[in-house]
């Protein structure tokens, strides 16, 4: 299992949701928080290794968490500016402007449904990992300024120049 480029089509389509919650489910978990782990990453989607299923894992620091069909129900009214960072654009950072927090909906690895709000980092890691299950890029949200500056970057990552 190996991290997908910006310039893969797979990273701009929407992911299918989860159906069945076996044992090959667990597995592929399993090997996608791996993956995040050795490539340093705090977050990772699964179509990121080229997966289009709705799935993330991350950590934030208090250990490893999994999203299966994840659901934005609401975010708050406060936002706040961060450097974010895709294992899927590597070498690309960018201040981004995202709501502080969010309530989510999601279910394990067994199938189960939780709800919580999340702020901070957290919220922020899952709305960057949810957005790739929508065909969404960090990219999407840089000024057309930023977007000219990183352009050679980019076009070296699409042509494999990882």
């Amino acid at each position: 299992m190996k991290i997908i480029y910006v310039g893969n089509p797979i990273l701009r389509k929407r992911s299918k949701e989860i159906g069945v919650f076996d044992d090959s489910l667990k597995s592929f978990v399993e090997k996608l928080t791996e993956v995040m782990y050795t490539e340093d990453g705090v977050g990772l989607a699964a179509p990121q290794v080229g997966v289009l299923k709705r799935i993330i894992v991350f950590d934030d620091g208090s250990g490893t968490k999994t999203m299966v069909n994840p659901v934005m129900l609401s975010f708050g009214e406060e936002t706040v500016v961060m450097e974010e960072g895709c294992l899927s654009v590597p070498g690309v950072y960018a201040d981004i402007s995202r709501p502080v927090s969010v309530r989510v909906r999601y279910q394990d690895v067994y199938g189960d449904i939780f709800e919580e709000m999340l702020d901070g980092y957290s919220s922020r890691i899952v709305q960057h990992e949810t957005d790739h299950l929508d065909g969404k890029l960090f990219i999407d949200y840089i000024s057309h300024g930023k977007k000219i500056a990183v352009r050679s970057r980019l076009i070296e990552i699409m042509k494999g120049n990882v």
